[in-house]
This record gives structure tokens, sequence and C-alpha cells, in this order.
């Protein structure tokens, strides 16, 4: 199968700049646009001091990973070029990943990534090398809507990556394409096994790429050393259970690791940076009726402010694991707010909050934000604008 690039011109005349990792899906991806007969270049990023990380199975962007990219390249017969991109990784997604939890939030660095180092200077230079798209592995649909293109879930829902490519900008959309968005992991492999390539059998990237050893406070201690300062573990009712060793350790829903006593199962309800607080409390304490956003996205082709005038519904995701949520948008001068119709378990500031306009798999991405505040569904919409921090600005 060779996916329509939706590409105007001859292919023959038209350049496509595919950024390829090294594992199977960027392969595919890149040997899909040879056969459909572009003039196709290669480009792999070198993000972070390989180290260990070359020795990491299942790492994205080690060391072998590169050599594996250059291996598939001329297997399929097309240029390939790697670009260090240590330092803009380093500015762009690592140091803003340690302040983040420093500040009590759960960051999702592999948005930050897509949204600085993948679609916004990758794209650049792709531009620059006379490229007229550029192709990533992503499992995600871009269709034509108009004179624009809009997002939609992939086809694989176990694969859908919609979550993590929120923040694409409308300009970026229309440049990039996404040719595995219809197909499944399985059909994937296959196409690499027919033609040949080592990587067919590669296990997929896991955890985050720039912490070999799989933790990720390492990162935080080193960046942010006071990030770990010990404090204590608080229940919702004021009663101090114990104490902790920093609450770069600890994430909103979290159950395991508290070390505390109590007949009744305890999760993390809270994170409090300025008292180094852990708060915890029942599962019931997890349900969140507000959320309110920062750093808009918006690709819908209704604004946010006439959806919330409207009352329109929209269907809310707030991890990549679990699955879209009747909501509704609010905003107005003070700031954006999603209202979950029903109730949210494990909302967490700095996740993303990505919004669509359906719960199925055809479903498009109308856009998001990264949470900043919650509140329980008992709370006033004024109080979660009020805790929102200042900023939210709108992207279109």
């Amino acid at each position: 199968m060779t996916p329509d690039f939706d590409i105007a011109g001859d292919p023959k005349k038209t350049r496509i700049v595919v950024a390829m990792s090294g594992g199977v899906d960027s392969s595919v991806a890149a040997a899909l646009a040879k056969r459909a007969g572009y003039d196709v270049v290669g480009v792999t990023l070198q993000l972070y001091n390989h180290g260990e990380a070359i020795k990491k199975k299942g790492a994205c962007c080690a060391g072998s990973d590169i050599h594996d990219a250059r291996t598939v390249a001329a297997k399929i017969g097309i240029p390939h070029f790697v670009l260090d991109y240590e330092e803009r990784f380093r500015d762009q997604v690592i140091r803003p990943f340690a302040d983040s939890y420093a500040r009590g939030e759960t960051p999702v660095p592999c948005i930050s990534c897509n949204q600085t180092v993948k679609f916004k200077d990758l794209l650049a230079t792709a531009k620059d090398l006379g490229g007229a798209a550029l192709v990533t592995g992503h499992y995600i649909q871009s269709r034509s809507a108009g004179n624009r293109r809009a997002m939609h879930r992939a086809h694989d829902a176990d694969r859908d990556q919609s979550y993590f490519l929120y923040a694409t900008t409308q300009e970026q959309l229309d440049f990039l394409r996404f040719p595995l968005g219809g197909l499944a992991k399985p059909a994937v492999r296959a196409i690499a096994e027919e033609l040949g390539l080592v990587v067919a059998n590669k296990p997929d990237s896991q955890d985050i790429c720039f912490v070999p050893s799989g933790r990720y406070t390492t990162i935080i201690d080193r960046l942010k050393p006071n990030a770990g300062e010990p404090g204590e573990v608080v229940h919702l009712d004021g009663r101090v259970l114990g104490t902790h060793q920093g609450i770069i350790h600890y994430t909103v829903g979290q159950r395991r690791g508290l070390n505390v006593a109590g007949g009744e199962p305890l999760y993390v309800v809270r994170l409090d940076p300025k008292t180094k607080r852990v708060i915890v409390g029942p599962r019931e304490a997890l349900l969140v009726g507000r959320a309110a956003l920062r750093e808009i996205n918006w690709l819908g082709d209704v604004s946010p402010a006439e959806m919330s005038q409207a009352g329109t519904r929209v269907f809310a995701r707030v991890r990549s694991a679990r699955a879209p949520v009747p909501a509704t948008l609010h905003c107005d001068g003070t700031g954006f707010s999603v209202e979950f119709i029903d109730g949210e378990e494990g909302v967490a500031p700095g996740q993303a909050c990505v919004l669509y306009d359906s719960p199925g798999l055809q479903a498009r991405i109308l856009g998001g934000g990264v949470i900043t505040a919650t509140l329980p569904e008992n709370q006033s919409r004024e109080k979660i604008l009020m805790a929102s921090l200042p900023g939210a600005a709108l992207v279109v």
C-alpha cells in the first residue's frame, strides 16, 4: 500500500524531507515516500549526549538509532543527514521539563519536543532543503479541509498519537504529512519486512528518551538541586501522615510509593511546591470538575470564544492512555477552562488537555492547552479562573 501524500505537482520533481528517528515507523514513512516516486531526503536529529543512552534498549534517538536510520536510508537509496540539535533540545525540552516538575507539575516532554525542536526547528530546516513537505512516522491522520489541513486521530487506536501533537500550529500542519495514520502497526512492520529493512522487528521506543536510567528525577536533581527537598505527606483532613524526599517523586493520581500508614487506600491529590507538601486522600478526591488551561493552541474552524458562547460539547483527553470524555470549553477575558461533564480523574497541572469534536477514532483534533489548575466538581468557575496562571495566550 502506498498512501496518497496529497502534495501537488509531479512526485519526481517534488522533494520530501523525512524525519528519521531510526525506528520502524519513520523508516517505513521514508520508504513509502520513496516508493511513491518523490525526491526523498532523510534527516536524523542528534538530540542529547548519547553516553548511557547508546546502551539503552528502546531509547529514541540514541546512538544506535542514528546508525539504523543511516542503514535504512542506504537501503532505500536516499541521502541522509544528521543534525546536531543537542543545545536546542536541552534548552527547549529538558530544562523546561525540570522546571515544570520543580513547580509540582507533571509535564509531557514529547509534546514540547514536537512543538519546538521537531515541528519548528526541523520544519524550517526542511524548507531550507527545498522540501515541499516534512514527513514523520507519527500515527495521526491529516486531511484537506478547504484550503487548510485538519488533524484527525489515527486508524490504529492503540497507536494514536494525537495527544502529543495537539500543539501543532495550523501553518505547521499544512506542511506536515503523516503517511502511517491510516495503517495499523502490524501492517507497518509487514512493509518493513517486505522491503528488507533492518528495523522491521526493532522494539518501539519507551519512556522518556533523554532519561537512559529510567529515573527522570536524576535529570531534575542535576538541573534543579533544590527540587528534591523533603517535606510532609498530609491528608486532606489536615493530618500529617509522614514525610517524603521531594515532590518531584510524585504525581497526581499516584498510589504506590507513598509509604504512609492508614487503613484506606490513599492517592496523591495535589502537590504544593511552596510548602513542599504532598497532599493525599481517597480516590473520590481525585474527581475533578474543571481545569484551567494556558498556552491554548487552536486548529478548529470555529473559535474557542464562539464555542464557549454556544456551549458546544467537546471531548477532552487529559492523558494519552485515557479516552476523551464529554466536556465544555469556557473562555473569557480571564482565561480558558474546561468543564468535565461527568468529572475526570487524575488531572494534573502540567499535563495537556486535548480537545476533540467527537469521542471516536475519526475524531478531529480541535486544539488544547496545558493544565494550570484544577478544582473539584463542587467548586465554582470563578475560583478556577482565579487559580489559573496568567498569560493564557491563544495561538490560531
